[in-house]
C-alpha cells in the first residue's frame, strides 16, 4: 500500500493511494501516526482496500502533499552508511554504525519550502532511505528480526547545516536540526511492497543538474542491521523514522568551491518506487 496526507499543515487527510485514485482513510483513522501504526491500522486499511468500501477523497490533485506520517517520537540517523560517501569525506569506514539523533519537528511535506538557517554558509543536500518503525523493537535478537518491525520506506531529505555540524563544537545534531531540515515523502510505501531495500537506486538534482546517483546496495550496514543495531541501545516505537545514510554527491565531497545551497535553489530528489520530491529553498 502506498499511504499519504493530503492538506493543509496540521490539518491534513489520510489517504491509501490506488491506481492513481485517493481514497480517504478517516473512517479508519483520524491520522497516520504511532497509535495507528501501533494499533494494526495496516491491516484494517488493508482490509477496508479488499473490501472497496472506501470512499475517493473529492479533488485530492489539488491537495498540498504532506508527510506521509505525523512528526514521529524520533528521528535516528545514521551517518557515513555509503561507502562512496564516506571516500569522497575523507573518512574511514566505521566499524560499527555512526548514530546520531534529528528533531522530530524537522519534519515537513515533501515539496514545502526548505528554509536556509540565517548565518548559514553550508547547507547541504543529501537523499536517503527512510525507515519507518511499525512496532516496538528493543534487544531483537538478529537483523533478520528486523524485518517484521518495519511498517514501511519514504523518501526522506536530510538537510545538513555543515558548520553547525562539524565546526561549531562537534555536535552533528545542530547541524541537522535546523526548521524544516527534514522533508518526508510523498508516500509511505509498506513493507510488503518493497521487495528488497537493498536495491533501490536514490538520485538528487539541484537546480536540475545531478548530483547524486547511487543505490542502496552500497550500504554499509544494511536496513535490517541498522534497525537491530539500534534497539540494543534505544527502544525503537511505532512511527519512528531511521534515516539510513546517503550516497556520494554532497556538497561537502566536492572540491573547492563547494556549492552549497542558496536562497531560491531547487533540489528534486527521488527513490525507485517511492516517488519524487521537490523542494525550493528560502532565507529563514
Amino acid at each position: 500500500m502506498r499511504l499519504m496526507r493530503l492538506g493543509h499543515p496540521g490539518n491534513e487527510v489520510p489517504v491509501v493511494e490506488l491506481n492513481g485514485r485517493r481514497l480517504d482513510l478517516r473512517s479508519v483513522t483520524d491520522d497516520i501516526d504511532a497509535a495507528f501504526l501501533a494499533g494494526g491500522g495496516l491491516g484494517r486499511v488493508a482490509a477496508m482496500v479488499r473490501g472497496g468500501s472506501l470512499p475517493e477523497l473529492p479533488n485530492a490533485d489539488d491537495l498540498r502533499v504532506g508527510s506521509p506520517i505525523v512528526a514521529p517520537g524520533k528521528i535516528v540517523c545514521i551517518g557515513l552508511n555509503y561507502r562512496d560517501h564516506a571516500a569522497e569525506t575523507g573518512a574511514a569506514i566505521p566499524t560499527e554504525p555512526v548514530v546520531f539523533m534529528k528533531d522530530p519537528s524537522t519534519i515537513v511535506g515533501p515539496n514545502d519550502t526548505v528554509l536556509i538557517p540565517r548565518r548559514s554558509v553550508k547547507t547541504d543536500w543529501e537523499v536517503e532511505l527512510g525507515v519507518v518503525i511499525g512496532r516496538e523493537a528493543r534487544y531483537l535478537e538478529s537483523p533478520d528480526a528486523a524485518a517484521a518491525v518495519i511498517a514501511g520506506y519514504a523518501l526522506s531529505h536530510d538537510v545538513s547545516e555543515r558548520e553547525f555540524q562539524l565546526e561549531r563544537g562537534g555536535q552533528w545534531d545542530k547541524g541537522k536540526s535546523c526548521e524544516t531540515f527534514n522533508p518526508l515523502g510523498p508516500v509511505l510505501v509498506t513493507a510488503d511492497e518493497v521487495e528488497d531495500p537493498q536495491s533501490l537506486g536514490l538520485r538528487l538534482w539541484v537546480d536540475g543538474e545531478l548530483k547524486q546517483s547511487g543505490s542502496t546496495s552500497d550500504m554499509i550496514f544494511g536496513v535490517h542491521f541498522v534497525i537491530w543495531y539500534l534497539s540494543q541501545f534505544m527502544v525503537l516505537r511505532p512511527g519512528d523514522l531511521i534515516n539510513t545514510g546517503t550516497p556520494a554527491g554532497v556538497a561537502l565531497g566536492q572540491r573547492e568551491p563547494k556549492p552549497y545551497l542558496r536562497a531560491d535553489d531547487v533540489v528534486t530528489l527521488e527513490i525507485d518506487g517511492l516517488g519524487r520530491a521537490t523542494q525550493t529553498f528560502a532565507q529563514a
